[in-house]
């Protein structure tokens, strides 16, 4: 007598998963845990790589600005906000000397113009004072030459404050060719005063990203930061 087994008897015993199969899966959902993991740990160097990127289209900007407006303009970077000091080192302006009507050149004394509202670099991402120099090449830094006030009652409560800037002419050249753009990762109190910095964490101790200026106003972005000549484990705010 020949045995009969019904397709629903196969398939009953096929409805379980075997030893085999469910270790394959907990293999899988480990290495996709993991990728997640590194994934995450890895957000801070995004936000620098979007950083670098807005900044470089702030001083594209900056530079169309000068050439369309035929004066002088400037990339504000805050270094010192009376109002906002959670901005500062973050907030990144856009402004241009406005020129005399009968003259046709800057005014004097000079009369600085917000050209937009500029952009805030992304959570966790700073500009670095130490590092972006006013001449890479030489490792001349930025100075107080190199910074501007803008005061309570001529611009909105939430600008006023020390900046440090870069200066395009009215033919869109760099006033300090060589000079660098440097930002970083690192991590700041939640209501910080004016003195204080942001600190590098142990995640972000390689995680900077930058470019430099050329006098032609074009920028070239630095691929590592042995190109920005930041040791390892150092402060750069």
């Amino acid at each position: 007598m020949n045995s009969f087994v019904s397709d629903t008897q196969i398939r009953s015993r096929r409805s379980g998963f075997t030893l085999v199969e469910m270790l394959v899966v907990i293999a899988i959902m480990s290495i996709l845990m993991t990728a997640g993991a590194i994934g995450l740990g890895g957000m801070g160097g995004k936000g620098v790589t979007s950083g670098v990127a807005t900044a470089e289209s702030l001083f594209d900007e900056a530079r169309a600005t000068a050439i369309g407006q035929r004066t002088k303009s400037r990339v504000l970077v805050a270094v010192d906000l009376t109002n906002n000091p959670s901005d500062n080192l973050r907030k990144i302006l856009i402004m241009y000397a406005e020129l005399d009507p009968v003259t046709g050149n800057p005014k004097s004394p000079e009369s600085w113009v917000l050209s937009s509202r500029g952009a805030i670099l992304p959570d966790q991402t700073y500009f670095s004072q130490i590092y972006s120099m006013k001449n890479h090449q030489n490792k001349t830094p930025l100075g107080a030459s190199d910074e501007m006030q803008l005061a309570a009652g001529t611009y909105k409560s939430g600008f006023v404050g020390k900046y440090s800037f870069y200066e395009f002419n009215a033919e869109g050249i760099c006033t300090t060719p060589g000079a660098s753009f440097i930002i970083g990762a690192g991590a700041r109190k939640a209501n910080p005063g004016p003195t204080d910095k942001p600190q590098v964490t142990s995640a972000g101790k390689r995680d900077f990203g930058g470019f430099v200026v050329w006098r032609n106003g074009r920028t070239s972005v630095f691929k590592s930061p042995d190109q920005m000549n930041i040791p390892n484990g150092t402060t750069v705010f």
